[in-house]
């Protein structure tokens, strides 16, 4: 059985609008909260290049929209074209999960490890619920209860 104890997360349309607006999903700091009690690793797996992402990450924290230790979190390398997770050193494919909301970037032979999330885009509703859904789905498959 898989021990699937890490989680790569996308930045866009994932955990917040874009690398532009940079709005907060609703419920990021509770999400990103029950990831790092729930896995022993944590990624962002972004397009956004590591410089925009990094200032990204800061003015997170910084507004208290998420929790201080995700300024530590490591950036997955990648050319830009699959989010490979054989990218991520010294994890087999079994043990990562990715959450995204774009398909294209996932690969075939690693789409039974991809928690898909409904894009998160303009009107920003400040009701989305996906991260708890997501939340939920992860717990379930994970035999783990709430």
């Amino acid at each position: 059985m898989p021990n699937e104890s890490i989680i790569a997360l996308d930045l866009e349309g994932t955990l917040i609008s874009n690398a532009v607006s940079q709005f907060a999903r609703p419920g990021l700091f509770k999400y990103l909260s029950w990831c790092k009690d729930y896995f022993e690793e944590v990624y962002i797996y972004s397009a956004v290049r590591d410089s925009k992402c990094h200032e990204i990450v800061y003015n997170l924290v910084s507004r208290n929209l998420a929790p201080k230790w995700l300024e530590d979190t490591q950036f997955i390398q990648w050319d830009r074209k699959f989010k490979d997770l054989a990218n991520i050193a010294g994890a087999t494919i079994e043990d990562c999960l990715i959450v995204d909301d774009n398909r294209d970037y996932i690969l075939d032979d690693q789409i039974h490890q991809w928690i898909k999330i409904k894009k998160w885009s303009p009107p920003y509703s400040d009701t989305d619920r996906e991260l708890e859904r997501v939340q939920e789905i992860i717990e379930a498959r994970l035999a783990h209860t709430p």
